[in-house]
């Protein structure tokens, strides 16, 4: 454990065909045929959480909780906060304001109806709250929503607002609070540290390093996410799609849990409504 503080464990609870990479590949009708997983993976994911008496937040898809809805209550009886991903991980940059909001408030109240309890967090798909659509926060805010964590300070390909704070702010007003995914600043750049593919890819003793600077130099908890595809490597291989792509969804999948073990034993963990609600935050204008 790392000097008394917690940080916030997250799980985006989608299926393997669902994430951002294989959307030019796997079509939306076709999801309902393909052989679901996710349900058998995140409930091992609550096993092992329970293993080491951790809570955490899981941000759940509208589209999982329709079908799955007995996962949701699982997740809610099992002492973890539901939260929401949106319905079927549109990215928020291809939503127009009245088609995010939509999206938004019809995810919040099925699994509020479903869970039984109150969902306050939101995380966009793939990160995709930025500079250029900083309007989606004032949405979920207006929808009910309490806080999100969908903005990612690093520069990335696919995502990213390198400019935004590294820590909680609101953005506008004290409205919702902006939890941004974890970043180490190493000379003058932040280094990604939230988990996800590149808790995979990089060396555990990295990852471990990283996460203790932030908690013991910056003073502050972090934020970690993973999926529940990262630990089943028997999952259905996509063909067609780039050596790129097959590098980031697959590498080191046979590891995962194993390095999870490590890091819930490293580190004291919670849901993030916990670790960062009614705590006293900056208040920085990085949203105009």
């Amino acid at each position: 454990m790392t000097d008394g503080i917690t940080n916030a464990l997250t799980v985006d609870v989608e299926d393997y065909f669902q994430v951002s990479a294989f959307e030019g590949h796997i079509a939306r009708a076709d999801w309902d045929r393909i052989p679901h997983r996710v349900e058998r993976n995140t409930e091992r994911l609550l096993a092992l959480f329970a293993e080491h008496d951790t809570r955490a937040t899981f941000f759940v898809l509208g589209w999982i909780a329709q079908r799955h809805p007995r996962l949701v209550r699982r997740i809610a009886e099992s002492g973890h906060e539901v939260a929401s991903h949106g319905w079927g991980h549109i990215r928020a940059t291809q939503q127009s304001r009245e088609q995010f909001h939509s999206d938004v408030s019809g995810t919040r109240k099925l699994l509020q109806d479903t869970s039984g309890q109150p969902v306050v967090g939101f995380r966009a798909a793939s990160f995709s709250i930025g500079a250029g659509n900083l309007w989606a926060l004032d949405v979920l805010a207006d929808a009910g929503y309490r806080y999100s964590s969908s903005i990612y300070p690093v520069h990335h390909d696919l995502y990213g607002m390198p400019e935004a704070p590294r820590f909680p702010f609101y953005p506008r007003d004290e409205r919702l609070l902006e939890v941004p995914i974890t970043t180490t600043r190493v000379l003058g750049q932040n280094l990604p540290t939230g988990g996800g593919g590149y808790f995979r890819l990089l060396p555990y003793a990295v990852y471990r390093w990283a996460l203790r600077r932030v908690n013991r130099g910056d003073g502050q908890p972090g934020v970690f996410y993973c999926h529940p595809w990262e630990i089943d490597p028997d999952q259905p291989r996509q063909r067609g799609v780039s050596w790129k792509t097959r590098f980031r969804h697959y590498t080191n999948l046979g590891r995962m849990e194993g390095r999870l073990r490590r890091l819930l034993r490293d580190f004291s963990w919670g849901r993030m409504d916990e670790v960062f609600l009614d705590q006293p935050q900056r208040r920085e204008g990085a949203a105009k």
